[in-house]
């Protein structure tokens, strides 16, 4: 399938010279345990080198790819705070969960929280169903899915704030399909659902106590380590007024426990707070000011922890969403620049105050699917909108290296070939109106060319797919199963997202 034209329409491309190194205490053991997953090249984890063939002023390029917004946005007009979306394969729906907020008093100003649900049959098209669980903004004609047991009856309260829908394997939900994290006045509750829609009671577990991290935090399971990581705000110690003043509570903290439901212990670990760059003080990057970060929701994916950064101008009340990673859970690294993953809109639009966006991507075809809350004014406005809108971009396709018009090599580490094929997410069509090409050869842990598998051999690919199968023209990479290698790409004006070893169908 030749994916150029869905690019160009859904991907505004950016490319940084200065590579995202990999930390110290990041860099993987050799041989490389690559099991069947994709392997990234959004840093240099599975990179040994890389260099042109001619030129020495030609480089790699790492191509930053930003996800564009649909042209229906807001897909859920007039509704929004933070959301999470899932597809349900079961009831072929799109199920959505998102914050929903009430000025019931304005002198004084009083307010509160719930979660709200939506669902769609694609994705694009959402309904709102009446479920009448709840009084909210003086009706019990709403959908309202979750107010917290205790405010059933009586909306003025703080409610229920900050919801996120967990990933986690199926034999930590207690039975339930769905486990969902929110907050209210007694700390942050774990509760269970089947649907999205009827949440049980008599799952309600308590497992921060006085703890209000008002933001979008997220708990994630960590499948290498064996443990749950919270990422979240360290209001454990800056919680007072002044600090908030100050903005002391506007950074990224983490907490980890091996239990999921139970009360944990609260310790929190500030692992990324905002530096000069953010301040504008070196590239002048495209948010400059953004001296403080709001949250960064969190997903683990591909042994990678992929951080959606909230970027907070506080003055200006502004906020964008930024990709930060990390293979650790603990040092995130953000791409040089700092560019902005989901941007405001345009001034006037329904989100051009602050968007937020939500890393629990869905996969649709050849593209991932994004959704994000929007908000037309800044935060400290009263009277701000709020919609929520959705973002497409390719497949695993955040960031690609690019190789150089006369051609160029990257050479991963030494790997353990897993078995099966091996299959790379590339496009090699054409860049600047020139022709690309992808060849893959194998090599030793000395890079002495396996025989039959040498560029020679390799069956080039010109096209553009998410799912390649690279070939060489007598023999299988199949027969190199539990080998130890490294593969050579040579790259010539195209773009090398991933690679992973693929199963062999018997």
């Amino acid at each position: 399938m030749n994916l150029r034209p869905v690019a160009a329409v859904f991907s505004a491309i950016f490319t940084v010279l200065a590579p995202l190194a990999v930390a110290d205490t990041d860099l993987p053991e050799e041989p490389v345990e690559i099991g069947h997953e994709s392997q990234f090249f959004i840093d240099d984890y599975i990179v040994d080198n890389r260099w042109p063939l001619r030129k020495r002023d030609e480089v790699f390029v790492r191509a930053v790819h930003r996800p564009v917004k649909h042209p229906t946005n807001p897909v859920l007009p007039d509704n929004g705070g933070y959301v999470n979306v899932v597809w349900d394969e079961d009831a072929r729906l799109y199920r959505m969960l998102y914050q929903d907020f009430w000025y019931y008093s304005l002198e004084p100003l009083k307010y509160t929280y719930a979660v709200a649900y939506a669902e769609s049959s694609d994705g694009i098209k959402w309904t709102t169903p009446n479920l009448g669980f709840y009084n909210w903004k003086k009706s019990n004609d709403n959908n309202i899915c979750w107010q917290a047991p205790s405010d059933r009856d009586s909306p003025q309260t703080i409610g229920a704030y900050s919801q996120y829908l967990l990933t986690i394997p199926k034999e930590h939900r207690r039975g339930h399909k769905y486990v969902m994290y929110y907050v209210t006045a007694a700390g942050v509750h774990l509760v269970g659902s089947n649907d999205c829609i009827h949440w049980d009671e008599s799952s309600v577990t308590l497992i921060g106590r006085d703890f209000h991290p008002d933001t979008h935090a997220s708990i994630v399971w960590d499948p290498v380590r064996k443990l749950f990581v919270w990422f979240t705000r360290a209001t454990d110690r800056y919680g007072d007024g002044e600090n908030i003043t100050r903005g002391a509570t506007r950074r990224i903290a983490r907490l980890e426990n091996r239990e999921l439901w139970t009360e944990w212990p609260l310790d929190t670990q500030n692992i990324l707070i905002p530096d000069v760059e953010d301040a504008g003080g070196v590239s002048g990057g495209e948010l400059e000011g953004a001296n403080f970060f709001y949250g960064m929701p969190v997903r683990y994916h591909a042994g990678i922890y992929w951080g959606f950064v909230w970027p907070y101008r506080l003055e200006a009340g502004l906020i964008e969403t930024q990709l930060a990673i990390s293979r650790n859970g603990r040092v995130f690294e953000r791409l040089p620049f700092r560019p902005t993953l989901i941007g405001l809109g345009p001034e006037s639009a329904w989100d051009d105050g602050m968007v937020f966006g939500s890393p629990q991507w869905i996969e649709v075809g050849d593209q991932w699917r994004m959704y994000y809350s929007g908000h037309a004014g800044p935060h400290h406005s009263i009277e701000r909108a709020a919609g929520i809108g959705v973002v497409t971009i390719r497949k695993e396709g955040f960031v690609s290296l690019r190789g150089p018009e006369h051609g160029g090599v990257v050479c991963t580490r030494r790997i353990r070939w897993p078995g099966g094929g091996l299959f790379v997410n590339c496009d090699a069509t054409s860049l600047a109106g020139k022709q690309g090409e992808l060849r893959v050869r194998v090599v030793d842990s000395g890079r002495n060319p396996l025989p039959g598998f040498g560029y020679e051999n390799s069956v080039p690919f010109n096209g553009d797919s998410t799912a390649h199968e690279m070939k060489w023209k007598q023999h299988r990479i199949n027969t190199l199963k539990e080998r130890v290698v490294r593969l050579e790409f040579l790259l010539i004006m195209a773009d090398l997202y991933t690679f992973r070893a693929v199963p062999v169908q018997e």
